[in-house]
């Protein structure tokens, strides 16, 4: 049974490493090989090699000028290397990645991009859920599930001793501020 603890651990990196690109959370086959430990050649190679479970929609290659942006706004050196235009996993590619690769670490951080994921899906449903919900208390249910998700999605797993965090994030429609306070 995978550890909690490195799964958590995993989830921050996976979550650091999320990018937007064509309107999609994705992440970049560098990025991808890094948190599964082995070189993205290994990665491009295995969509290679299964091309069928890798149909539109699952991944997509960057175009030059998306490249370009990703260099501008992401200064990693990652990016600088590359001689071929970076391949960007969308969430189902993601999923279909995991079918292909094999070993510990690979289940572990498998679980973890699917962690967050989910995280992210269940925080986008709540906050639309709060956008049409006219009940003020179930609104402060749902604001709670939302300072709770949005918790779990920023904290880095650091243990730390009676420090308390104040998120607060406005949307056009609405406004969450949540506290989380740790010891």
């Amino acid at each position: 049974m995978p550890n909690t603890t490195d799964i958590a651990k995993i989830e921050g990196e996976v979550q650091n490493r999320i990018i937007t690109l064509r309107g999609q959370s994705v992440l970049l086959d560098s990025d991808v090989a890094a948190l599964y430990g082995v070189e993205t050649r290994d990665i491009n190679k295995a969509v290679r090699n299964n091309p069928d479970k890798f149909p539109q929609g699952y991944l997509f290659v960057t175009e030059k000028q998306e490249l370009a942006n990703l260099r501008w706004n992401y200064s990693t050196t990652k990016l600088t290397k590359t001689r071929a235009l970076p391949k960007a996993f969308t969430e189902k590619g993601l999923y279909m990645l995991a079918t292909i690769l094999k070993g510990a670490k690979a289940v572990r951080t498998t679980i973890a991009i699917v962690e967050t994921f989910a995280k992210m899906r269940e925080l986008t449903r709540t906050m639309a859920q709060m956008a049409q919900t006219p009940d003020a208390e179930r609104n402060a249910a749902l604001a709670q599930r939302g300072g709770d998700l949005l918790a779990d999605l920023f904290d880095d797993g650091l243990q730390t001793t009676e420090k308390e965090t104040e998120i607060e994030l406005n949307f056009a429609l609405l406004k969450i501020k949540h506290k989380v306070k740790r010891k």
